[in-house]
C-alpha cells in the first residue's frame, strides 16, 4: 500500500472520530435525546478503535525507516 493512500486514511479515521465526537457533544449539550447521544459516543469508542488500528499500522509498514 502506497503511504500516501496511508496518510489519507489516517487523516479520514481521525476526522471521522472528530465529527463524531462532536456531534455527540452538541446532542448532549443542547439536552437533547439521551440515547441519540449514548449511540453517537458508542460509535466514537469504534471509530477510536479503527483509528487506532489504522495508525499502528502505518506505524508499523512506514516506520521503520531507520531503525535497521
Amino acid at each position: 500500500m502506497n503511504q500516501t493512500i496511508l496518510n489519507v486514511i489516517v487523516i479520514l479515521a481521525v476526522g471521522a472520530v472528530a465529527v463524531i465526537l462532536f456531534m455527540g457533544l452538541w446532542n448532549m449539550f443542547r439536552g437533547q435525546d439521551q440515547n441519540k447521544s449514548q449511540m453517537l459516543m458508542r460509535a466514537r469508542v469504534i471509530a477510536q478503535a479503527v483509528a487506532l488500528a489504522v495508525l499502528l499500522a502505518a506505524l508499523y509498514f512506514f516506520g521503520r525507516g531507520n531503525g535497521g
